[in-house]
């Protein structure tokens, strides 16, 4: 459908025009459309493009908008035969289908309790524009730059380490799952194993297997993973690398406790191994301040240090780091080159604009005072809505609120009858790289208003009744 009224105007008045006209003859023009119908040029070229989609115009640049030839019924191209790509592709690959359904934009309407991200009420338009705007006035943005990051947001995302890391340790890439495949790659070989938390995020699962990585899982709690299991993995494997989210765990929200941080870093370095620390909540703290992240105890280099600005500023800010002392620091800036190039120098400078500036501490303690009253929303609309789940673990920071189901209900299954009553929910089977112990849900409450989450958990009543 058109995305408003004028489009759907200028849309109209265009396919009127190509069916009354002869195919090869010229159509209005851009301005003659904007004029005509008071709109942009953006307006009408979303029309054109619509209908050039439904091979009623056709835009030739440079000389305008025409329309397309007709073909008759006699006269219709064979339709085209692509089945040889089953032949030159071959085996398919670790699939991701699960991260594409995760990153899918829900339909009009309905109500998002699954999502990576705030809603955007909760991110600073105002300060993401201002800085933008002089950051692209800066002539330097737009140059090459070191293909490892400008300078001054290296030593943020170092700074941010607690002090363990220095800026020639970070490498800028533009997100970060770019960050998480990256290390990957370049931190083990096609076969080796990697120990991962269990259940844990299903986008560092599928980077993972991509990369041709064994994916074993490592049991974690409310307390974080379980060190105890971790060093029988390690010892079991071989395993020279694990994944670990310690703060605000996705998809289930768990805090590496105090007593097993030492433990855990034990047990890494008891097997030579490292430890990709993907540091992505630390700004969606809701009661009070996270521990400093597992980099800043770590002296010998096993810890490398993944951190992304994405969630607590806006989907489109794509700036993350990936940092790591040593050879293993060397081999992914080598790597990091190698994906691409660089990552956009306006961006970067606008990423400095926007930490440095008072406006940052600003939007982190309203995200924050947000964060917490649509937690404490969901959670009282499922208590009230869906008491027969029983208690659920209210977690500290974060995005989401992880879910048991009675062991009788099939958790995919209930995800896709819950979209057609109008609520995106997400299992939990995908977050486990092998058989989850049971039936979950990661509902996300940062992606709708207070209202919309009551609404979102009556409806899902409803699908579970």
């Amino acid at each position: 459908m058109p995305n408003d009224n004028t489009e759907a105007r200028v849309t109209a008045h265009l396919r009127t025009a190509a069916a009354a006209a002869t195919p090869g003859e010229r159509l209005p023009s851009v301005r003659e459309l904007m004029a005509r119908h008071r709109v942009s040029p953006v307006t009408v070229q979303r029309a054109i493009a619509r209908l050039a989609g439904e091979g009623l115009v056709e835009p030739r640049p440079g000389r305008g908008t025409f329309v397309a030839t007709r073909r008759s019924a006699g006269s219709a191209t064979k339709a085209p035969d692509l089945s040889w790509q089953a032949v030159a592709l071959g085996e398919r690959g670790a699939g991701d289908t699960a991260l594409q359904q995760l990153l899918a934009v829900p339909r009009p309407g309905a109500i998002p309790l699954s999502s990576g991200y705030v809603e955007p009420a909760l991110e600073p338009p105002a300060a993401l524009g201002a800085a933008l705007a002089r950051a692209a006035r800066r002539p330097g943005s737009w140059s090459r730059g070191h293909v490892e990051g400008r300078e001054e947001l290296r030593v943020w995302f170092a700074l941010q380490a607690g002090g363990r890391l220095q800026a020639h340790d970070v490498v800028v890439c533009p997100g970060g799952q770019p960050g998480l495949s990256t290390s990957f790659r370049a931190l083990a070989a096609t076969g080796d194993t990697v120990l991962v938390e269990s259940p844990t995020y299903l986008g560092a699962i599928a980077a993972a297997r991509a990369a041709g990585l064994r994916v074993v899982p490592v049991p974690s709690d409310r307390d974080g993973v379980r060190p105890d299991l971790l060093a029988d993995a390690f010892a079991r494997t071989g395993a020279r690398l694990f994944y670990c989210q310690p703060t605000f765990a996705n998809p289930h929200g768990a805090l590496l406790s105090t007593e097993r941080r030492t433990a855990v870093l034990d047990a890494v370095a008891g097997a030579g191994a490292f430890l990709i620390e993907d540091d992505w909540a630390r700004d969606l703290a809701i009661d009070g301040d996270p521990p400093a992240p597992l980099v800043a105890s770590d002296v010998h280099g096993h810890v490398v240090y993944v951190r992304s600005l994405t969630k607590s500023a806006a989907p489109g800010l794509r700036i993350a780091a990936v940092a790591a002392r040593g050879a293993a620091g060397a081999r992914l800036r080598a790597a990091r080159v190698v994906d691409d190039f660089f990552v956009s120098g306006p961006l970067q400078e606008a990423a400095v604009e926007l930490v440095s500036s008072p406006a940052w501490r600003r939007h982190l303690g309203a995200l924050r005072a947000g964060l917490r009253e649509r937690r404490d929303a969901l959670l009282a609309a499922l208590e009230w809505h869906l008491p027969q789940l029983g208690p659920i673990a209210s977690p500290a920071g974060g995005l989401h609120v992880w879910v048991p189901l009675p062991e009788e209900v099939d958790d995919v299954e209930l995800a896709a009858r819950a979209a057609e009553h109008g609520v995106v929910v997400f299992p939990g089977r995908p977050w486990f790289p092998a058989e989850p112990p049971g039936p979950f849900l990661r509902l996300t409450f940062a992606a709708a208003p207070p209202d919309a989450l009551d609404e979102g958990a009556r409806r899902l009543a409803e699908v579970l009744k």
